[in-house]
């Protein structure tokens, strides 16, 4: 049946189901993050595997989010929900019984696939349910599991693993999934755009093939050389590709990404907010588990008790309404200004005052505290931004497009903020071993591994500040680019009964 515009009447009972589902996808992008030292130490993972074990699971999501919204668009986002819960619940156990860094790795990349369908087909349903008067409501408290889902990952896993081995931490997802998937069967009604596009599978593989390679490049640079073939030829591979699979979009009668979308202002400039929060916070996140771990010493539930303040106040400021009311308040492009450089001095905190070897957690706390305010301000006015760029009948390919950019700008900010982190390590310490970890099981003596300690809280300090910058820099632009477009819609709005 076509697409519904009015509310529904089980409306709240379903946006709890499909939150449950986007919350068990959306854990897994951090809930990662803590099992690292088990991982290192039981796998005998090196930092460019574990690097490889959370980007596979979102470069794969990533590349095939716009092409699943397409799916649910023209074939039921109701049938692709429950498709995804299904894969995911499988892929979960194929990564919860590896024995290997490749099967993990292989595994993650299976969980991305079903990530996709789950990630385009529940914002998609929330646009098809709710009514005009409640959407912004209803996305504001999307926006807040979806926050919750990235930041609370790491205690969960450190819960997780204070009582069972690391494998737990993807077979708890099996019960959450069927139990998703069967609520999903009886009350989630089916929606569809009869005249929807085909699937554009060509372009999936051209944009999933683009992005690996350039994330690859980034993520070897450091071990290789920037300049080296290893690193040259993927990012070149990438480029050629990503420029070829723009091309492809422009023509091809079906495009999985309709390129006329940015000459929207409005889209474009949630476009550059929604990558660039998500390249500080993904980074981040990945770098701080790993902190608090090997250098500050604690255990993973102790590290991820302390990574909480981030996620308790993404969800005490947005059940209370505080993001929508900013929004209505000052304006979309004035909120997601502020939004972000709250995130931005947020990673500043961390970087000058919460990054050292001293064992002190209250720079570190203030940090975590403005990046969650930062996110309830800036994330939902995003997302509504996003979506309502975007024709309604094609609501998947504009979950899927809100999708894409969180996980591309996660997976690019692992590797990018990794990256410098690895370069400024290895020019302050001369260690060949490939991990944090076997650098200090290699150390000769204590003033070695105080030394070894020391040039990875620098190159953390380093590598927050320049995710600071990019954070802020991204909110500056984003918020000129949604008042051009503000003041452009002012002006057709005054236009037109003149013209009338």
């Amino acid at each position: 049946m076509p697409a519904t515009t009015g509310s529904h009447p089980q409306r709240w009972l379903i946006l709890g189901v499909i939150c449950l589902a986007q919350l068990t996808v959306l854990l897994d992008n951090t809930v990662l993050s803590v099992a690292i030292p088990s991982l290192t130490s039981e796998l005998h993972a090196s930092t460019t595997d574990i690097q490889w074990m959370i980007n596979a699971y979102s470069l794969v999501q990533s590349g095939l989010l716009l092409t699943a919204g397409n799916a649910a668009d023209r074939y039921g986002r109701k049938k692709m929900l429950a498709a995804g819960l299904a894969l995911f619940g499988l892929g979960s156990l194929a990564a919860g019984l590896a024995g290997s860094t490749a099967q993990l790795i292989a595994a993650r990349a299976g969980m991305g696939v079903g990530g996709a369908l789950l990630m385009t087909t529940t914002l998609a349903v929330v646009m098809q349910i709710f009514g005009d008067e409640e959407r912004v409501k209803a996305i504001a408290i999307w926006a807040t599991v979806a926050s919750l889902g990235f930041a609370g990952g790491p205690l969960i896993g450190g819960v997780i693993l204070n009582h069972y081995w690391w494998g737990m931490i993807f077979l708890i997802n099996i019960p959450v999934a069927v139990v998703a998937l069967v609520a999903v069967l009886k009350l989630v009604p089916e929606s569809k755009n009869p005249q929807g596009e085909r699937p554009d599978l060509l372009g999936a593989l051209l944009s999933t093939i683009g992005m690996t390679s350039t994330v690859y490049a980034i993520i070897t640079g450091p071990a290789h050389g920037w300049t080296s073939a290893e690193v040259l030829v993927p990012a070149a591979i990438g480029a050629v590709v990503l420029a070829a699979f723009a091309l492809w979009e422009l023509h091809t009668p079906y495009p999985m990404l309709d390129m006329h979308f940015f000459r929207n202002e409005k889209f474009v400039g949630a476009v550059a907010g929604a990558i660039l929060v998500m390249f500080g916070m993904g980074g981040s996140l990945f770098l701080l588990t790993q902190h608090l771990q090997f250098v500050l010493g604690y255990e993973p539930l102790e590290a991820g008790l302390r990574m909480a303040p981030l996620a308790l106040t993404v969800v005490a400021l947005n059940l209370t309404g505080v993001g929508p009311r900013i929004v209505m308040k000052l304006g979309t492009s004035p909120t997601v200004a502020v939004g972000m450089t709250l995130v931005a001095a947020g990673l500043a905190s961390i970087a000058l005052l919460g990054g050292g070897t001293d064992g002190t957690y209250w720079g570190m706390l203030l940090g975590l505290v403005l990046m969650g305010i930062g996110l309830a301000v800036a994330n939902p006015a995003m997302a509504n931004a996003i979506m309502s760029a975007i024709p309604p009948e094609k609501a998947g390919v504009g979950a899927g497009i809100n999708g894409t950019l969180a996980e591309f700008g996660n997976g690019l900010g692992v590797a990018v903020l990794g990256a410098v982190l690895n370069a400024r390590f290895a020019a302050l310490v001369a260690v060949t071993a490939s991990s944090l970890p076997a650098a200090l099981a290699a150390a000769g003596g204590e003033a070695e591994r105080r030394q070894i300690s020391d040039a990875f809280a620098t190159g953390l300090q380093t590598s927050q500040l320049v995710g600071a910058i990019a954070v802020f820099a991204g909110g500056l632009l984003a918020a000129a680019l949604l008042k051009r477009a503000e003041r452009a819609e002012k002006a057709l709005a005054a236009e037109q009964p003149v013209a009338a």
